[in-house]
């Protein structure tokens, strides 16, 4: 079965799907709610403003989609913007309501101690029990663009990281992570990080 990586006019989908194949899936991109219904994982990246991203998942009916297919089993995997569209809402887009799969909202660095957004490398501690982290060193470096980040959570956060403020570098529960990093920009660490995403879903052995 392919992977399905989620088109809706926001994401880096060209370098995303050279990433997922160089690991060994096999991806399709899927446009619509319909489509996605055939799927049994699927991948959500993620450039951009949070209201618009939301706008556009509704557009396609991404918004109910993606609940669907986790309530039916499937695994999925946000990056980015992908990654913070999973919560309640955003300080970048008041008003406007995430997907609501996490509790919480995303907030925006403080401004004066360092520069915002935060762009470049950084390391990541990920927890023991997530599976994300299988074979990675400890402490090691993803690459990282934003200037909204989610708080860490005693609940979901399975991997931290640090800029101004301890913030939460992936987020998962049962068959949904995300990760606010970009693993297709992260090199050797993003490309195993997706390897244990996708053998986690079954999808490579």
């Amino acid at each position: 079965m392919a992977v399905a990586l989620l088109d809706y006019n926001m994401g880096n989908l060209g370098s995303v799907r050279k990433a997922l194949e160089t690991v060994g899936a096999r991806v399709e991109l899927v446009e619509s709610a319909r489509e996605l219904g055939k799927f049994n994982c699927c991948i959500l990246p993620g450039v951009g403003n949070f209201g618009d991203g939301m706008e556009n998942l509704r557009s396609r009916g991404f918004d109910r989609a993606i609940p669907e297919l986790l309530n039916r089993g499937g695994a999925f995997f946000g990056v980015c913007l992908g990654m913070q569209m999973l919560l309640e809402a955003s300080d970048e887009a008041p008003g406007v309501a995430g997907l609501g799969l996490f509790p919480g909202r995303v907030v925006r660095f403080p401004e004066g101690r360092e520069k915002v957004p935060h762009m470049g490398w950084n390391s990541v501690r990920f927890r023991p029990e997530c599976p994300l982290g299988e074979g990675l060193p400890p402490e090691s470096f993803f690459y990282f663009v934003h200037s909204y980040y989610v708080p860490v959570s005693e609940r979901y956060t399975v991997a931290e990281c640090e800029y101004i403020v301890p913030f939460s570098a992936c987020i998962g529960r049962g068959r949904c992570f995300a990760a606010q990093f970009h693993p297709e920009k992260s090199q050797r660490a993003g490309l195993r990080l997706l390897t244990s995403f996708l053998r986690f879903a079954g999808e490579v052995e």
